[in-house]
């Protein structure tokens, strides 16, 4: 029954992964002739059509308000944050490079976790940390030929999402998921809202731009649905390390859809990001199989 549920949760995880890097295959798609910012308008209306029914569906109508708790909110303006500088970076880079980037936010989550919690993290995590950030570096190129400024909103969107995932600790227990998906979709959709009229000159969607951002909503919510299941099947040490599938999923997009295919340093880099985050999940599931087999003797 143990191995059939992981099985089940692994299976949640890649279908997540998978459908988060559809959802940003269609925005980049989008981006081809429309201003970021708006993009994530748009997009924002569509998950949020989307979302409203399933939360009356669910009978979770009445949790609403909680969607507005004051962490709820700080956890969604760091989403905020490191969404407004994925899509900024998504307009301007490979979409393989960007979501490599930005998987070393797991890796600023433990720096996090011990500069405010205190937390030990040791040395050789500390090293692990070192070298993810030095693989998202190969991967970002600054400098060399292939090289993108734009590419420092990589490394912002894994901050934002790192403090998003630490402040998350501090989110109410009773709290439901698509209370806290609500907030996110609705915050991010605001403030991209403010920063279009303030940056952008806006354009007429088109019909396609509007099949793209459905679409788009529509997998953003199997993202945050299948991730949720992922998580509530399996213990983390099984899942997460199949976190890092959104590398393979991005690369195949950007080389099918995009035609994008990374050089071979960039490569590396995604290999080093991947090695480091690996070994942490390994690190993390060894210290916790320790811990009660100490509290026993």
């Amino acid at each position: 029954m143990a191995l059939s549920q992981n099985l089940r949760g692994i299976a949640a995880i890649l279908v997540a992964t998978g459908s988060f890097v559809a959802n940003d295959t269609c925005m980049k798609l989008a981006l081809e002739d429309a201003p970021p910012f708006q993009v994530l308008v748009m997009r924002g209306i569509a998950a949020i059509i989307w979302c409203l029914p399933l939360i009356f569906a669910l009978g979770l109508i009445r949790e609403l308000p909680k969607a507005f708790h004051p962490w709820v909110l700080l956890r969604s303006g760091c989403e905020l944050l490191a969404i407004l500088a994925f899509i900024t970076a998504l307009a301007n880079m490979p979409i393989a490079d960007v979501t490599a980037i930005a998987q070393i936010s797991p890796l600023i989550v433990l720096l996090g976790m011990w500069v405010f919690f205190g937390e030990k993290v040791g040395g050789l995590r500390l090293f692990l940390v070192g070298l993810g950030i030095t693989g998202a570096l190969m991967v970002a190129q600054p400098g060399g030929v292939a090289s993108s400024p734009f590419a420092i909103f990589g490394f912002l969107t894994a901050v934002g999402a790192a403090f998003r995932d630490i402040l998350s600790r501090k989110v109410p227990a009773r709290t439901p998921a698509l209370a806290v998906t609500f907030s996110t979709l609705f915050i991010v959709m605001v403030g991209a809202l403010i920063m279009s009229f303030l940056f952008e000159t806006q354009v007429s969607p088109t019909f396609r731009h509007g099949w793209l951002m459905f679409i788009a909503g529509f997998f953003l919510m199997c993202g945050h649905s299948f991730i949720y299941m992922a998580y509530r099947m399996s213990p983390a040490r099984v899942v997460a390390p199949f976190n890092y599938a959104f590398m393979i999923w991005a690369g195949i997009s950007g080389v099918l859809v995009f035609g994008q295919i990374p050089n071979a340093l960039a490569i590396a880099g995604m290999a080093l990001i991947m090695a480091a985050g690996l070994a942490i999940v390994f690190l993390e599931g060894r210290s916790r199989q320790a811990t009660p087999a100490v509290a026993e003797v």
